[in-house]
């Protein structure tokens, strides 16, 4: 594959990389809190690479954005490296950050553990980010089918009103002010036995599971 950005690349292939949770690298984390409808994570620090967009679609900035990551881990990168794939993918939107108040999107590639210290630097043209996560506390609700436009924002009202009940109350509005993450763990043609997360970061768990970790 050539290095250049511009080289159409199927999206109906990029789509299949995303297959099953099994045999993919994921970013590693210890569960601190657990109930019916949602948990509580602990994730170790991590480097993942990042596509923004201001498209106003869920669906669309998605796509776009994997798109242009699929490229970097292809090799449109200064070394030329091919990454393996990973899961999830994540997308996070952040209320009022876009054009005219909308959402934006940020889409982003867990990196393996073999570039977790060292990222390949994207082509340019590709205008991604390496981003660095330190180790922090993620609420997390699970769902079943496709992250659409129509369901993304239930399912997070969803964990708001679950974390409502719980000594993370305060976490529902940072959710509503700063935004949230969907994490899409298969391919679209993947129909039945789909798995999807909401992802919203919380303070104060803190545990003595989580000290340990």
């Amino acid at each position: 594959m050539k290095r250049s950005s511009s080289t159409p690349v199927s999206l109906a292939i990029i789509a299949n990389l995303v297959i099953s949770v099994v045999g993919y690298e994921s970013p590693q984390y210890a569960v601190v809190h657990s109930e019916s409808n949602f948990e509580i994570r602990v994730y170790r620090e991590s480097s993942w690479m990042s596509a923004s967009s201001d498209e106003i679609s869920f669906e669309k900035a998605t796509k776009l954005g994997f798109h242009r990551l699929f490229q970097y881990i292809e090799g449109a990168n200064l070394n030329s490296s091919r990454i393996r794939m990973t899961i999830p993918l994540l997308t996070s939107i952040v209320p009022d950050a876009g054009p005219l108040h909308s959402s934006a999107y940020l889409v982003r590639f867990y990196l393996p553990v073999k570039f977790q210290l060292s990222p390949p630097v994207p082509l340019p043209e590709l205008n991604l980010l390496p981003v660095r996560w330190p180790s922090h506390c993620v609420a997390v609700r699970k769902f079943s089918g496709f992250a659409r436009d129509n369901n993304i924002v239930k399912e997070a009202e969803k964990l708001a009103v679950s974390l409502s009940r719980y000594p993370w109350a305060n976490s529902t509005d940072f959710l509503a002010k700063n935004g949230y993450s969907i994490a899409q763990y298969n391919s679209p043609f993947r129909i039945i036995g789909r798995l999807n997360e909401v992802w919203a970061d919380i303070e104060g768990c803190q545990s003595e599971s989580a000290a340990m970790y």
